[in-house]
């Protein structure tokens, strides 16, 4: 008796975990110098489920984890991915050849994952 009741609870509590899905992965990343300022374009990949799990921004980060801009994103994006959004105006302070992208999701945050790119 005892072993069922252990065994209907690990079974109720398994479906009672919800199912996470991976951090935003950032599948591609650019950036273009228009006079002093840069805009980023950043494609991700995420298992938006709806308002209650979707990728929420991305940032671009310096060599030392500065932030330099971040991007917001509004709404989930369950029917579309994977998805690229811009971020434009940005300022990179001169001497600066490489800065980092990082996306967040909703529940999880900020993303271990970050994507360098060369500035040109």
């Amino acid at each position: 008796m005892y072993i069922r009741c252990i065994s209907a609870l690990a079974l109720c509590a398994a479906f009672a975990v919800p199912a996470f899905a991976d951090a935003p992965e950032i599948q591609e990343a650019t950036a273009k110098k228009s006079g002093a300022y840069w805009t980023f374009d950043v494609t991700l990949l995420h298992g938006d489920t709806g308002w209650d799990h979707y990728a929420d921004s991305w940032r671009v980060v310096d060599n030392d984890g500065n932030v330099l801009g971040t991007r917001n994103l509004a709404h989930p994006h369950t029917n579309e991915q994977p998805f690229t959004r811009s971020l434009s105006g940005v300022e990179i302070p001169s001497g600066i050849t490489e800065v980092g992208i990082q996306a967040s999701d909703n529940l999880t945050g900020w993303s271990s994952q970050i994507k360098k790119i060369t500035l040109k």
